[in-house]
């Protein structure tokens, strides 16, 4: 190859990448719209919203609260009396032990009083062995301890074991704000047709934390947990809520979902061979009410909230993300068939695609654009013009969409009331492009790596709770 056809090539992948950058910063700005629009409407109907009327409506159907633990021994109880205070007409919380090899089962027991129940488990999924079920005389409280089998397989128990048409399914570690039931059940109670909603979770890290209840919004010291923060605004406010205005919200997190529990048992419940179960649910859900020709909606609503513990070190991080990785393309594998197929609506020719060649392909195509940028540069062979307009669109659109994300959060919903928070998750929404975003896209490309080799691998996430005395411990 001549040094002309050389350079031509690198001049060509250049240019290549620098349109991929435009399309992807392009449509996550027609998201940014849509959010807009639909969260500016959110607030203002907050104003009438009227939950007090709906917290003793007797058209609020009653909601089972299905919660999976395993070795949560570090925020179990709290979590649990945060669920026990929720804010809702008629609600029962049923915690699935799955076999955990820490103390979450004793405390439970402890702390809440609980006796062996002859309580029975409708058996409509395939799930493993039940060992027991509790129940606490003074609370709308059931413990279902059993053989451990993964999260899929200890929602699927809480799926059957709940009492009530309404599921809603939270990790162990969140915790919800008082009236964040009423407001993630609302579009089911308004529309027969909605069928599941997401909710956002936010970063509990720096809050903080006072029985069972987050009393003071603020931000950690450490980076880490700064740019999940940005992330998780990013993600969740103007990415979920622009995907759900299409209705075409491919996941609901894991950390708070709700659905009805006849879609889920018609669905097959949670899959176990994945790590992705929370994205695979979504997608199959998509796709067994379009095969039944169903009218529904799957939305996202922005303000009822779940605040979790996210990754304080690298280490786990990088795990975290790697699984996270690895579920997304499990499940553009497993339904490939939906892909660019009108039958499924805006999800098979909007979701898949944008999820495959952005999402799946992303790390690849964004390493191979930095490798043939700075290649490009080190031969001379860019101008100083397509370097600055690279930069602009690779970077500097990517600093844009994080500080929009930050601002979306403070004209609408003003969750965090110090402009100090504010200033330090802008300079993290910032600064975040230059080096932390580029080793999140190796870890990314490393988990394709990984899900080739087969890896169906969770990887532990040790958390240090909530309790100030447990996190100064553990520290020491």
């Amino acid at each position: 190859m001549s040094v002309l056809s050389v350079a031509g090539f690198i001049l060509w992948v250049n240019y290549a990448i620098l349109v991929y950058f435009l399309l992807i910063n392009g449509f996550y700005l027609f998201l940014y719209l849509m959010s807009f629009v639909k969260i500016s409407d959110y607030a203002r109907r907050e104003a009438f919203s009227g939950l007090s009327e709906l917290m003793v409506s007797q058209y609020a159907p009653p909601v089972s609260l299905i919660v999976p633990a395993y070795n949560e021994e570090a925020t179990i109880a709290a979590s649990v009396r945060s669920f026990l205070a929720l804010h809702y007409s008629s609600f029962e919380v049923v915690i699935v032990n799955d076999g955990s090899t820490d103390r979450t089962i004793e405390i439970l027991r402890e702390q809440f009083g609980l006796t062996e129940s002859d309580q029975p488990v409708r058996k409509q999924l395939q799930t493993r062995p039940i060992k027991a079920v509790y129940a606490a005389a003074s609370e709308s409280l059931i413990v279902v301890d059993k053989e451990n089998g993964g999260k899929a397989d200890a929602l699927n128990v809480g799926i059957c074991a709940a009492n009530y048409p309404i599921v809603c399914c939270i990790d162990a570690d969140v915790i919800l704000e008082e009236d964040a039931l009423l407001r993630i059940a609302r579009p089911m109670i308004e529309s027969a047709d909605v069928s599941a909603v997401g909710g956002i979770v936010r970063v509990a890290n720096g809050c903080e934390v006072d029985s069972g209840r987050v009393v003071e919004v603020g931000t950690p010291r450490s980076a880490i947990p700064n740019f999940q923060i940005v992330e998780y605004l990013r993600a969740f406010l103007a990415g979920r809520t622009g995907w759900g205005v299409l209705n075409a919200l491919l996941i609901i997190s894991g950390a708070f979902g709700m659905f009805r529990r006849r879609d889920l048992i018609a669905a097959g419940g949670y899959v176990h061979d994945t790590v992705g179960e929370d994205m695979e649910l979504v997608t199959r859900l998509h796709r067994v009410l379009r095969e039944e020709n169903r009218r529904y909606r799957i939305e996202f609503i922005p303000d009822p909230v779940a605040w979790t513990e996210v990754p304080a070190t690298v280490k786990v991080l990088r795990r975290q993300r790697d699984r996270w990785h690895r579920g997304l393309i499990d499940t553009l594998v497993r339904h490939r068939r939906m892909f660019m197929n009108p039958r499924y609506g805006t999800v098979g020719m909007l979701a898949m695609p944008y999820f495959l060649f952005f999402e799946f392909l992303g790390p690849v195509i964004e390493l191979t654009g930095y490798a043939a940028f700075a290649l490009g540069l080190a031969l001379g062979y860019l101008s100083f013009a397509f370097a600055a307009a690279f930069f602009l669109v690779a970077v500097g659109l990517g600093i844009v969409l994080s500080v929009g994300a930050i601002f979306m959060e403070e004209l609408r919903l003003k969750r965090y009331p110090h402009w100090k928070d504010l200033a330090k998750l802008t300079f993290y929404g910032v600064i975040e492009n230059f080096g932390y975003r580029q080793l999140v896209t190796v870890w990314r490309f490393l988990a394709i790596i990984s899900f080739l080799r087969n890896n169906q691998s969770w990887g532990s996430m040790e958390r240090r709770g909530f309790d100030p005395a447990k996190r100064s411990k553990k520290k020491g």
